[in-house]
Protein backbone atom coordinates (compact mmCIF):
# COMPACT_ATOMS: atom_id res chain seq x y z
CA UNK A 1 0.00 0.00 0.00
CA UNK A 2 1.84 3.64 -0.63
CA UNK A 3 2.32 5.75 2.07
CA UNK A 4 -0.62 8.30 3.07
CA UNK A 5 -1.27 11.32 1.09
CA UNK A 6 -0.92 13.98 3.75
CA UNK A 7 -4.19 16.67 3.26
CA UNK A 8 -3.91 19.47 5.24
CA UNK A 9 -5.14 17.78 8.60
CA UNK A 10 -6.62 15.16 6.81
CA UNK A 11 -4.71 11.72 5.98
CA UNK A 12 -6.13 10.09 2.50
CA UNK A 13 -4.96 6.75 2.05
CA UNK A 14 -5.38 5.53 -1.77
CA UNK A 15 -7.10 2.40 -1.58
CA UNK A 16 -6.25 -0.41 -4.61
CA UNK A 17 -8.64 -2.40 -6.24
CA UNK A 18 -7.45 -5.73 -6.86
CA UNK A 19 -5.75 -6.72 -10.07
CA UNK A 20 -8.75 -8.89 -11.54
CA UNK A 21 -11.33 -6.34 -10.78
CA UNK A 22 -9.64 -3.15 -11.68
CA UNK A 23 -10.40 -1.21 -15.07
CA UNK A 24 -8.05 0.27 -16.80
CA UNK A 25 -8.32 3.54 -18.25
CA UNK A 26 -7.42 4.90 -21.49
CA UNK A 27 -7.18 8.82 -21.78
CA UNK A 28 -7.06 10.15 -25.29
CA UNK A 29 -5.97 14.11 -24.97
CA UNK A 30 -6.16 15.78 -28.58
CA UNK A 31 -4.72 19.24 -29.33
CA UNK A 32 -6.87 21.89 -30.87
CA UNK A 33 -9.65 20.24 -31.31
CA UNK A 34 -13.14 21.97 -30.84
CA UNK A 35 -16.18 19.99 -30.75
CA UNK A 36 -15.99 19.48 -34.68
CA UNK A 37 -17.11 16.16 -34.92
CA UNK A 38 -19.98 14.22 -36.71
CA UNK A 39 -21.40 13.61 -32.96
CA UNK A 40 -22.07 16.74 -32.50
CA UNK A 41 -23.38 17.96 -34.70
CA UNK A 42 -21.19 18.73 -37.65
CA UNK A 43 -22.81 17.91 -41.04
CA UNK A 44 -19.44 18.16 -42.62
CA UNK A 45 -16.56 16.60 -40.88
CA UNK A 46 -16.25 12.90 -41.20
CA UNK A 47 -15.15 11.47 -38.17
CA UNK A 48 -16.32 8.20 -38.03
CA UNK A 49 -14.31 6.19 -35.28
CA UNK A 50 -14.64 9.14 -32.83
CA UNK A 51 -18.32 9.03 -33.46
CA UNK A 52 -18.90 5.36 -32.92
CA UNK A 53 -17.01 5.72 -29.90
CA UNK A 54 -19.55 8.16 -28.80
CA UNK A 55 -22.34 6.28 -29.83
CA UNK A 56 -21.07 3.61 -26.39
CA UNK A 57 -20.16 6.69 -24.41
CA UNK A 58 -21.75 9.31 -22.19
CA UNK A 59 -21.33 12.72 -23.91
CA UNK A 60 -20.89 15.85 -22.63
CA UNK A 61 -22.59 18.50 -24.58
CA UNK A 62 -20.91 21.75 -22.51
CA UNK A 63 -17.37 20.76 -21.46
CA UNK A 64 -15.01 23.47 -21.19
CA UNK A 65 -12.03 24.18 -20.77
CA UNK A 66 -10.20 26.62 -17.96
CA UNK A 67 -7.86 28.48 -20.13
CA UNK A 68 -7.46 28.41 -23.94
CA UNK A 69 -3.88 26.92 -24.35
CA UNK A 70 -2.20 24.25 -23.69
CA UNK A 71 0.10 24.10 -21.62
CA UNK A 72 -2.03 25.89 -18.71
CA UNK A 73 -5.00 23.81 -19.82
CA UNK A 74 -3.12 20.22 -19.49
CA UNK A 75 -1.78 21.04 -16.01
CA UNK A 76 -4.78 22.22 -15.22
CA UNK A 77 -7.29 19.26 -15.83
CA UNK A 78 -4.07 16.70 -14.96
CA UNK A 79 -4.22 17.93 -11.58
CA UNK A 80 -8.10 19.29 -10.89
CA UNK A 81 -6.59 22.57 -10.25
CA UNK A 82 -7.52 25.59 -12.19
CA UNK A 83 -5.02 28.61 -13.42
CA UNK A 84 -5.17 30.50 -10.32
CA UNK A 85 -3.98 27.66 -8.21
CA UNK A 86 -1.39 26.42 -10.45
CA UNK A 87 0.16 29.74 -10.89
CA UNK A 88 0.38 28.74 -15.36
CA UNK A 89 -0.44 31.51 -17.48
CA UNK A 90 2.26 30.58 -19.58
CA UNK A 91 4.62 27.84 -20.71
CA UNK A 92 7.25 28.95 -18.33
CA UNK A 93 7.11 27.62 -14.55
CA UNK A 94 6.47 23.96 -13.20
CA UNK A 95 4.03 23.87 -10.49
CA UNK A 96 5.61 21.21 -8.21
CA UNK A 97 8.59 24.07 -7.27
CA UNK A 98 6.62 26.94 -7.63
CA UNK A 99 2.77 26.60 -6.20
CA UNK A 100 2.76 23.24 -4.58
CA UNK A 101 3.84 19.62 -4.73
CA UNK A 102 0.10 18.78 -6.56
CA UNK A 103 -1.06 15.48 -7.08
CA UNK A 104 -1.83 14.68 -10.76
CA UNK A 105 -4.46 12.02 -12.15
CA UNK A 106 -1.99 9.60 -13.66
CA UNK A 107 0.62 9.70 -10.46
CA UNK A 108 -2.69 9.00 -8.24
CA UNK A 109 -3.66 6.00 -10.59
CA UNK A 110 0.08 4.89 -9.92
CA UNK A 111 0.17 5.29 -6.54
CA UNK A 112 -2.54 2.88 -6.53
CA UNK A 113 -1.16 0.24 -8.22
CA UNK A 114 -1.76 1.13 -11.91
CA UNK A 115 1.22 0.84 -14.39
CA UNK A 116 0.88 4.33 -16.29
CA UNK A 117 2.17 5.04 -19.40
CA UNK A 118 2.27 8.28 -21.69
CA UNK A 119 2.66 8.35 -25.25
CA UNK A 120 3.09 11.69 -27.64
CA UNK A 121 2.18 15.07 -26.46
CA UNK A 122 0.19 14.75 -23.00
CA UNK A 123 1.26 17.22 -20.27
CA UNK A 124 2.99 19.73 -22.57
CA UNK A 125 6.41 19.26 -22.88
CA UNK A 126 8.83 21.65 -21.35
CA UNK A 127 9.61 23.69 -18.36
CA UNK A 128 5.72 23.40 -17.53
CA UNK A 129 6.16 19.44 -17.19
CA UNK A 130 9.63 19.81 -15.74
CA UNK A 131 11.45 19.04 -18.87
CA UNK A 132 10.32 15.15 -18.46
CA UNK A 133 6.57 15.06 -18.64
CA UNK A 134 6.52 15.25 -14.94
CA UNK A 135 8.01 11.75 -14.95
CA UNK A 136 8.83 10.06 -12.29
CA UNK A 137 5.87 11.27 -10.35
CA UNK A 138 3.33 10.29 -13.01
CA UNK A 139 4.63 7.92 -14.84
CA UNK A 140 5.77 3.97 -14.35
CA UNK A 141 8.76 4.87 -17.22
CA UNK A 142 9.50 7.40 -19.29
CA UNK A 143 7.02 8.47 -21.46
CA UNK A 144 7.45 8.11 -25.67
CA UNK A 145 7.55 11.03 -28.20
CA UNK A 146 7.65 10.69 -31.36
CA UNK A 147 11.05 11.02 -32.84
CA UNK A 148 9.80 12.43 -35.82
CA UNK A 149 7.94 15.40 -33.67
CA UNK A 150 10.99 17.65 -34.43
CA UNK A 151 10.21 18.44 -38.18
CA UNK A 152 6.66 19.53 -37.35
CA UNK A 153 7.38 23.24 -37.58
CA UNK A 154 10.60 22.99 -40.59
CA UNK A 155 10.16 23.83 -44.34
CA UNK A 156 8.65 20.52 -44.61
CA UNK A 157 5.87 21.20 -46.57
CA UNK A 158 6.00 21.54 -50.49
CA UNK A 159 4.34 24.84 -51.85
CA UNK A 160 3.27 25.55 -55.86
CA UNK A 161 7.19 26.97 -56.62
CA UNK A 162 8.56 23.31 -55.97
CA UNK A 163 10.53 24.68 -52.68
CA UNK A 164 9.91 22.82 -49.09
CA UNK A 165 8.36 25.83 -47.07
CA UNK A 166 7.53 25.78 -43.00
CA UNK A 167 3.87 26.90 -43.85
CA UNK A 168 0.36 26.81 -41.80
CA UNK A 169 -1.38 24.74 -44.59
CA UNK A 170 0.66 21.35 -45.31
CA UNK A 171 -1.03 18.41 -47.05
CA UNK A 172 1.63 15.79 -47.67
CA UNK A 173 3.27 12.72 -49.05
CA UNK A 174 3.82 10.40 -46.16
CA UNK A 175 6.44 8.35 -48.13
CA UNK A 176 8.40 11.82 -48.89
CA UNK A 177 8.58 13.37 -45.41
CA UNK A 178 11.42 13.22 -43.40
CA UNK A 179 11.45 9.41 -41.60
CA UNK A 180 9.02 8.50 -43.65
CA UNK A 181 6.06 8.97 -40.99
CA UNK A 182 3.81 11.84 -39.19
CA UNK A 183 3.90 11.88 -34.90
CA UNK A 184 0.51 10.78 -34.59
CA UNK A 185 0.59 7.39 -36.61
CA UNK A 186 3.83 6.82 -34.46
CA UNK A 187 2.16 7.58 -31.31
CA UNK A 188 -0.94 5.38 -32.67
CA UNK A 189 1.85 2.20 -33.21
CA UNK A 190 3.29 2.91 -29.67
CA UNK A 191 0.31 2.68 -28.05
CA UNK A 192 -0.60 -0.50 -29.93
CA UNK A 193 2.19 -1.77 -28.88
CA UNK A 194 1.62 -1.21 -25.11
CA UNK A 195 -1.61 -2.32 -24.97
CA UNK A 196 -0.44 -5.91 -26.11
CA UNK A 197 2.31 -5.67 -23.78
CA UNK A 198 -0.33 -4.84 -20.93
CA UNK A 199 -2.29 -7.30 -22.32
CA UNK A 200 0.15 -10.15 -20.81
CA UNK A 201 0.06 -8.34 -17.35
CA UNK A 202 -1.62 -8.96 -14.07
CA UNK A 203 -1.35 -4.98 -12.97
CA UNK A 204 -4.24 -2.39 -14.23
CA UNK A 205 -2.85 0.00 -16.71
CA UNK A 206 -3.47 3.88 -17.18
CA UNK A 207 -2.31 4.79 -20.66
CA UNK A 208 -2.71 8.34 -21.61
CA UNK A 209 -2.12 9.18 -25.57
CA UNK A 210 -1.71 12.42 -27.13
CA UNK A 211 -2.42 13.14 -30.35
CA UNK A 212 -0.92 16.62 -32.09
CA UNK A 213 -3.37 16.98 -34.46
CA UNK A 214 -5.40 19.65 -35.63
CA UNK A 215 -3.11 21.77 -33.91
CA UNK A 216 -1.04 23.98 -36.52
CA UNK A 217 0.99 23.41 -38.92
CA UNK A 218 -1.76 21.45 -40.69
CA UNK A 219 0.82 18.96 -41.95
CA UNK A 220 -1.13 15.77 -42.83
CA UNK A 221 -1.45 12.98 -45.42
CA UNK A 222 -2.40 14.96 -48.46
CA UNK A 223 -5.36 12.35 -49.38
CA UNK A 224 -7.26 13.32 -46.50
CA UNK A 225 -8.05 16.94 -48.26
CA UNK A 226 -10.13 14.54 -50.87
CA UNK A 227 -12.74 14.40 -47.97
CA UNK A 228 -13.01 18.33 -48.21
CA UNK A 229 -13.34 20.15 -52.01
CA UNK A 230 -13.39 23.58 -51.50
CA UNK A 231 -16.53 24.50 -53.17
CA UNK A 232 -18.04 22.38 -50.18
CA UNK A 233 -16.13 24.59 -47.56
CA UNK A 234 -18.08 27.36 -46.07
CA UNK A 235 -16.66 30.14 -44.23
CA UNK A 236 -17.42 30.89 -39.83
CA UNK A 237 -20.85 32.08 -40.09
CA UNK A 238 -19.22 35.43 -37.89
CA UNK A 239 -16.12 35.98 -39.99
CA UNK A 240 -16.27 39.88 -38.53
CA UNK A 241 -14.69 41.20 -35.30
CA UNK A 242 -17.63 41.95 -33.79
CA UNK A 243 -18.41 45.75 -33.29
CA UNK A 244 -19.01 45.74 -29.63
CA UNK A 245 -15.77 43.41 -28.94
CA UNK A 246 -12.91 45.70 -26.53
CA UNK A 247 -10.43 45.62 -27.46
CA UNK A 248 -8.85 43.71 -24.35
CA UNK A 249 -10.63 40.14 -25.80
CA UNK A 250 -9.09 40.10 -29.47
CA UNK A 251 -6.43 38.10 -30.07
CA UNK A 252 -4.01 38.75 -33.28
CA UNK A 253 -3.35 35.36 -33.88
CA UNK A 254 0.73 35.87 -34.19
CA UNK A 255 1.43 32.31 -34.13
CA UNK A 256 0.08 31.68 -37.88
CA UNK A 257 1.05 34.93 -39.18
CA UNK A 258 4.62 33.81 -38.63
CA UNK A 259 4.21 30.85 -41.09
CA UNK A 260 5.81 31.58 -44.70
CA UNK A 261 2.46 30.98 -46.39
CA UNK A 262 0.20 33.55 -44.21
CA UNK A 263 3.25 36.17 -44.62
CA UNK A 264 2.86 35.66 -48.14
CA UNK A 265 -0.62 37.27 -47.91
CA UNK A 266 1.05 40.33 -46.20
CA UNK A 267 -1.97 40.94 -43.86
CA UNK A 268 -2.71 43.99 -41.75
CA UNK A 269 -2.12 43.69 -38.32
CA UNK A 270 -3.74 43.35 -36.09
CA UNK A 271 -7.64 43.41 -37.34
CA UNK A 272 -6.84 42.53 -41.42
CA UNK A 273 -8.79 39.60 -42.46
CA UNK A 274 -7.52 37.26 -44.68
CA UNK A 275 -8.29 36.77 -48.01
CA UNK A 276 -12.02 34.41 -48.41
CA UNK A 277 -10.25 32.15 -50.89
CA UNK A 278 -7.44 31.31 -48.10
CA UNK A 279 -10.13 31.21 -45.33
CA UNK A 280 -11.13 28.23 -47.28
CA UNK A 281 -8.34 26.59 -47.47
CA UNK A 282 -7.17 26.82 -43.49
CA UNK A 283 -11.03 25.73 -42.66
CA UNK A 284 -10.88 22.88 -45.49
CA UNK A 285 -6.66 21.58 -43.93
CA UNK A 286 -8.71 21.70 -40.64
CA UNK A 287 -10.96 19.68 -41.21
CA UNK A 288 -8.51 16.95 -43.55
CA UNK A 289 -6.55 16.74 -40.15
CA UNK A 290 -9.72 16.35 -37.83
CA UNK A 291 -10.21 13.06 -40.40
CA UNK A 292 -6.61 12.14 -40.18
CA UNK A 293 -6.65 12.26 -36.36
CA UNK A 294 -10.01 9.88 -36.46
CA UNK A 295 -8.18 7.08 -38.39
CA UNK A 296 -5.62 7.19 -35.76
CA UNK A 297 -7.76 7.04 -32.96
CA UNK A 298 -9.67 4.28 -35.01
CA UNK A 299 -6.60 2.06 -35.08
CA UNK A 300 -5.93 2.20 -31.62
CA UNK A 301 -9.55 1.53 -30.40
CA UNK A 302 -9.65 -1.67 -33.17
CA UNK A 303 -6.68 -2.59 -31.26
CA UNK A 304 -8.65 -2.63 -28.06
CA UNK A 305 -11.04 -4.48 -29.23
CA UNK A 306 -8.64 -7.22 -31.33
CA UNK A 307 -7.35 -7.70 -27.68
CA UNK A 308 -10.31 -7.74 -25.78
CA UNK A 309 -9.86 -4.92 -23.44
CA UNK A 310 -12.95 -3.56 -24.66
CA UNK A 311 -15.13 -4.82 -21.45
CA UNK A 312 -12.28 -4.20 -19.02
CA UNK A 313 -11.05 -0.20 -20.04
CA UNK A 314 -12.84 2.78 -19.23
CA UNK A 315 -11.87 5.22 -22.64
CA UNK A 316 -11.79 9.27 -21.94
CA UNK A 317 -11.77 11.39 -24.74
CA UNK A 318 -11.52 14.91 -24.84
CA UNK A 319 -9.46 18.08 -26.38
CA UNK A 320 -6.98 20.38 -24.31
CA UNK A 321 -9.36 23.22 -25.97
CA UNK A 322 -10.90 24.79 -29.00
CA UNK A 323 -9.71 26.78 -31.84
CA UNK A 324 -11.15 29.58 -33.57
CA UNK A 325 -12.08 29.02 -37.77
CA UNK A 326 -12.59 32.71 -38.43
CA UNK A 327 -15.28 33.35 -36.01
CA UNK A 328 -15.00 36.83 -34.73
CA UNK A 329 -12.10 37.25 -37.07
CA UNK A 330 -10.00 35.13 -35.20
CA UNK A 331 -7.30 32.22 -36.40
CA UNK A 332 -5.97 30.60 -32.92
CA UNK A 333 -7.14 29.84 -29.18
CA UNK A 334 -6.38 32.35 -26.93
CA UNK A 335 -9.74 33.66 -25.94
CA UNK A 336 -12.48 33.29 -23.61
CA UNK A 337 -15.25 32.68 -26.46
CA UNK A 338 -16.93 29.24 -26.31
CA UNK A 339 -15.32 28.28 -29.66
CA UNK A 340 -12.24 28.49 -27.88
CA UNK A 341 -13.13 27.19 -24.52
CA UNK A 342 -15.91 24.58 -25.64
CA UNK A 343 -14.30 20.62 -25.76
CA UNK A 344 -15.05 18.00 -26.73
CA UNK A 345 -16.06 15.51 -23.51
CA UNK A 346 -17.28 11.57 -23.29
CA UNK A 347 -16.53 8.49 -21.37
CA UNK A 348 -17.03 5.07 -22.38
CA UNK A 349 -17.74 2.99 -19.58
CA UNK A 350 -18.48 -0.96 -19.94
CA UNK A 351 -21.69 -2.24 -18.60
CA UNK A 352 -22.66 1.58 -17.96
CA UNK A 353 -22.65 3.89 -20.50
CA UNK A 354 -23.36 0.22 -22.97
CA UNK A 355 -23.45 -3.37 -22.55
CA UNK A 356 -20.93 -5.39 -22.17
CA UNK A 357 -19.57 -6.90 -25.39
CA UNK A 358 -20.76 -10.50 -26.11
CA UNK A 359 -17.99 -12.63 -27.01
CA UNK A 360 -16.43 -11.92 -30.11
CA UNK A 361 -18.39 -8.97 -30.68
CA UNK A 362 -16.69 -5.72 -31.45
CA UNK A 363 -17.27 -2.50 -30.65
CA UNK A 364 -15.09 -0.16 -32.02
CA UNK A 365 -14.05 -2.05 -35.65
CA UNK A 366 -12.01 0.55 -37.74
CA UNK A 367 -14.22 2.70 -40.04
CA UNK A 368 -12.90 4.39 -42.99
CA UNK A 369 -13.47 8.00 -43.44
CA UNK A 370 -13.42 7.76 -47.13
CA UNK A 371 -16.22 5.60 -47.33
CA UNK A 372 -19.04 7.16 -48.41
CA UNK A 373 -21.67 4.31 -47.44
CA UNK A 374 -20.33 4.92 -43.82
CA UNK A 375 -23.81 6.06 -41.76
CA UNK A 376 -23.27 8.95 -38.91
CA UNK A 377 -24.01 7.22 -35.69
CA UNK A 378 -25.94 9.07 -33.12
CA UNK A 379 -23.73 9.58 -29.87
CA UNK A 380 -25.07 7.19 -27.06
CA UNK A 381 -25.98 9.35 -24.08
CA UNK A 382 -25.98 12.90 -23.71
CA UNK A 383 -25.70 15.45 -21.10
CA UNK A 384 -26.45 19.15 -21.52
CA UNK A 385 -24.90 20.34 -18.22
CA UNK A 386 -21.90 22.60 -18.09
CA UNK A 387 -19.37 21.00 -16.66
CA UNK A 388 -15.27 21.40 -16.76
CA UNK A 389 -12.05 19.70 -17.96
CA UNK A 390 -11.06 20.08 -13.53
CA UNK A 391 -13.87 17.62 -13.23
CA UNK A 392 -11.85 15.13 -14.94
CA UNK A 393 -9.78 13.62 -12.15
CA UNK A 394 -12.35 12.90 -9.77
CA UNK A 395 -14.16 11.06 -12.50
CA UNK A 396 -11.70 9.09 -13.53
CA UNK A 397 -11.17 8.07 -10.01
CA UNK A 398 -14.69 7.15 -9.18
CA UNK A 399 -15.29 5.48 -12.31
CA UNK A 400 -12.43 3.28 -11.72
CA UNK A 401 -13.29 2.32 -7.63
CA UNK A 402 -10.83 4.38 -6.43
CA UNK A 403 -11.08 7.06 -3.75
CA UNK A 404 -12.15 10.49 -4.88
CA UNK A 405 -10.20 12.85 -3.60
CA UNK A 406 -12.03 15.35 -1.39
CA UNK A 407 -12.55 19.07 -2.15
CA UNK A 408 -10.05 21.18 -2.03
CA UNK A 409 -10.01 23.71 1.00
CA UNK A 410 -9.02 27.47 -0.22
CA UNK A 411 -6.06 28.41 -0.24
CA UNK A 412 -4.89 24.92 -1.10
CA UNK A 413 -1.18 25.77 -2.13
CA UNK A 414 -0.23 23.11 0.48
CA UNK A 415 -2.75 20.35 0.29
CA UNK A 416 -1.03 18.20 -2.31
CA UNK A 417 -4.35 15.89 -3.25
CA UNK A 418 -7.72 17.22 -3.47
CA UNK A 419 -9.62 18.66 -6.33
CA UNK A 420 -11.37 22.13 -7.47
CA UNK A 421 -13.54 20.37 -10.47
CA UNK A 422 -16.96 18.40 -9.80
CA UNK A 423 -17.36 15.40 -10.14
CA UNK A 424 -19.57 13.52 -12.38
CA UNK A 425 -20.21 10.41 -11.26
CA UNK A 426 -24.02 10.92 -10.37
CA UNK A 427 -24.44 10.89 -14.38
CA UNK A 428 -23.13 7.40 -14.72
CA UNK A 429 -25.14 5.81 -11.89
CA UNK A 430 -28.43 5.68 -14.56
CA UNK A 431 -29.50 3.61 -17.31
CA UNK A 432 -32.28 5.61 -18.25
CA UNK A 433 -31.25 9.46 -18.46
CA UNK A 434 -35.84 9.68 -17.44
CA UNK A 435 -34.40 8.35 -14.04
CA UNK A 436 -31.85 10.32 -13.37
CA UNK A 437 -32.71 13.48 -10.45
CA UNK A 438 -29.29 14.78 -10.91
CA UNK A 439 -29.35 15.61 -14.58
CA UNK A 440 -32.84 17.18 -14.17
CA UNK A 441 -32.01 19.26 -11.31
CA UNK A 442 -31.57 22.99 -12.25
CA UNK A 443 -29.28 23.21 -14.91
CA UNK A 444 -28.96 27.14 -13.98
CA UNK A 445 -26.71 26.12 -11.09
CA UNK A 446 -24.05 25.18 -12.89
CA UNK A 447 -20.87 27.43 -14.16
CA UNK A 448 -18.12 26.67 -16.13
CA UNK A 449 -14.90 29.26 -15.53
CA UNK A 450 -12.29 30.27 -18.20
CA UNK A 451 -9.79 32.64 -17.89
CA UNK A 452 -7.38 34.14 -20.23
CA UNK A 453 -4.45 36.88 -19.44
CA UNK A 454 -3.77 40.11 -21.32
CA UNK A 455 -0.38 42.37 -21.19
CA UNK A 456 -2.38 45.42 -22.59
CA UNK A 457 -5.75 47.22 -23.50
CA UNK A 458 -4.79 46.46 -27.17
CA UNK A 459 -3.94 43.76 -29.35
CA UNK A 460 0.08 43.88 -29.48
CA UNK A 461 2.41 40.93 -30.78
CA UNK A 462 1.92 39.31 -27.67
CA UNK A 463 -1.38 39.28 -26.54
CA UNK A 464 -1.93 35.94 -27.15
CA UNK A 465 0.89 34.36 -25.18
CA UNK A 466 2.24 36.96 -22.75
CA UNK A 467 4.51 35.75 -20.20
CA UNK A 468 3.84 35.81 -16.77
CA UNK A 469 5.66 39.36 -16.27
CA UNK A 470 4.08 40.90 -18.98
CA UNK A 471 0.78 40.06 -17.69
CA UNK A 472 -1.02 43.06 -16.38
CA UNK A 473 -5.06 41.83 -16.89
CA UNK A 474 -6.63 38.75 -16.71
CA UNK A 475 -10.13 37.93 -18.01
CA UNK A 476 -12.41 36.02 -15.90
CA UNK A 477 -15.36 34.21 -17.34
CA UNK A 478 -18.30 32.29 -16.06
CA UNK A 479 -20.21 30.58 -18.57
CA UNK A 480 -23.94 29.60 -17.33
CA UNK A 481 -26.78 27.70 -19.25
CA UNK A 482 -28.20 31.32 -20.30
CA UNK A 483 -24.85 33.85 -20.84
CA UNK A 484 -21.73 34.14 -20.73
CA UNK A 485 -20.23 37.32 -18.78
CA UNK A 486 -16.58 38.20 -18.40
CA UNK A 487 -14.55 40.96 -17.10
CA UNK A 488 -11.00 42.09 -17.93
CA UNK A 489 -9.92 43.24 -14.71
CA UNK A 490 -5.96 44.66 -13.33
CA UNK A 491 -3.96 41.90 -12.46
CA UNK A 492 0.12 41.95 -10.48
CA UNK A 493 2.09 39.17 -12.13
CA UNK A 494 4.11 39.82 -8.82
CA UNK A 495 1.39 38.32 -6.15
CA UNK A 496 -1.30 36.62 -8.40
CA UNK A 497 -3.50 39.03 -7.65
CA UNK A 498 -6.62 40.06 -9.91
CA UNK A 499 -8.13 43.28 -8.60
CA UNK A 500 -12.06 43.38 -9.32
CA UNK A 501 -12.08 46.64 -8.31
CA UNK A 502 -10.11 47.81 -12.06
CA UNK A 503 -12.42 46.70 -14.40
CA UNK A 504 -10.61 47.85 -17.59
CA UNK A 505 -13.85 46.11 -19.99
CA UNK A 506 -16.77 43.65 -19.75
CA UNK A 507 -18.42 41.25 -22.01
CA UNK A 508 -21.91 40.30 -21.54
CA UNK A 509 -23.62 37.31 -24.44
CA UNK A 510 -27.07 35.96 -23.90
CA UNK A 511 -26.42 32.42 -25.75
CA UNK A 512 -29.77 31.73 -26.70
CA UNK A 513 -30.34 35.06 -28.65
CA UNK A 514 -26.78 35.19 -29.60
CA UNK A 515 -25.39 31.88 -29.91
CA UNK A 516 -22.25 33.06 -31.80
CA UNK A 517 -21.77 35.47 -28.81
CA UNK A 518 -21.77 38.79 -31.64
CA UNK A 519 -23.37 40.83 -30.05
CA UNK A 520 -21.53 42.41 -26.24
CA UNK A 521 -24.36 43.64 -24.17
CA UNK A 522 -22.32 44.52 -20.97
CA UNK A 523 -22.45 48.04 -21.03
CA UNK A 524 -26.79 47.76 -20.96
CA UNK A 525 -28.46 47.37 -17.48
CA UNK A 526 -28.48 43.53 -17.82
CA UNK A 527 -24.47 43.99 -17.82
CA UNK A 528 -24.62 46.28 -15.04
CA UNK A 529 -26.86 44.06 -13.15
CA UNK A 530 -24.39 41.06 -12.92
CA UNK A 531 -22.04 41.29 -10.06
CA UNK A 532 -18.45 41.46 -11.02
CA UNK A 533 -16.73 39.40 -9.29
CA UNK A 534 -15.87 35.95 -10.97
CA UNK A 535 -13.95 33.40 -8.74
CA UNK A 536 -14.63 29.82 -8.41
Amino acid sequence: MPPALEEGRRTVRPQAPSPKDALNILLIIVDDLRPSLGCYGDKLVRSPNIDQLASRSLLFQNAFAQQAVCAPSRVSFLTGRRPDTTRLYDFNSYWRVHTGNFSTIPQYFKENGYVTMSVGKVFHPGISSNHSDDSPYSWSFPPYHPSSEKYENTKTCRGPDGELHANLLCPVDVVDVPEGTLPDKQSTEQAIQLLERMKMSSSPFFLAVGYHKPHIPFRYPKEFQKLYPLENITLAADPQVPDGLPPVAYNPWMDIRQREDVQALNISVPYGPIPVDFQRKIRQSYFASVSYLDTQVGHLLSTLDDLQLTNSTIIAFTSDHGWALGEHGEWAKYSNFDVTTRVPLMFYVPGRTTLFPEAGEKLFPYLDPFDSVSELMEPGRQSMHLVELVSLFPTLAGLAGLQVPPRCPIPSFQVMLCREGRSLLKHFLFHDLEEDPYLHSNPRELIAYSQYPRPADSPQWNSDKPTLKDIKIMGYSIRTIDYRYTVWVGFNPNEFLANFSDIHAGELYFVDSDPLQDHNVYNDSRGRELSPSLMP
